[in-house]
């Protein structure tokens, strides 16, 4: 089993930044997948980024050039520089843990909510 809490959600007015932190606890690995995905009501999630073995980061194309994901492997802990937010980037925000071995996440976060406003 992964534990992951996150914090650093909150308001910010548009243009602004915000960073995003999850630390994972239990049984991790620094060979698996850590990143973030989003959730705006009535939507399904969607992935925000992901940081997989041996530094290879993945970005939405919404977020590419705005959002940085960088992790912290002694600490067992990703991070998420949101820079030049936009109202569109308002969303609950999920940490996710994903073994080696599979496609999909394994492990998901409580949410954190993040709100741009205009």
């Amino acid at each position: 089993q992964v534990q992951l809490v996150e914090s650093g959600g909150g308001l910010v007015q548009a243009g602004g930044s915000l960073r995003l932190s999850c630390a994972a606890s239990g049984s991790t690995s620094n060979i698996d997948a850590m990143g973030w995905y989003r959730q705006v009501p009535g939507k399904q999630r969607e992935l925000v980024a992901v940081s997989s073995r041996g530094g290879i980061t993945s970005y939405a194309d919404s977020v590419k050039g705005r959002f940085t994901i960088s992790r912290d492997y002694a600490r067992n802990t990703v991070y998420l520089q949101m820079n030049s937010l936009k109202p569109e980037d308002t969303a609950v925000y999920y940490c996710i843990y994903r073994r080696i071995t599979n496609w999909s996440p394994d492990y998901w976060g409580q949410g954190t909510q993040v709100t741009v406003s205009s």
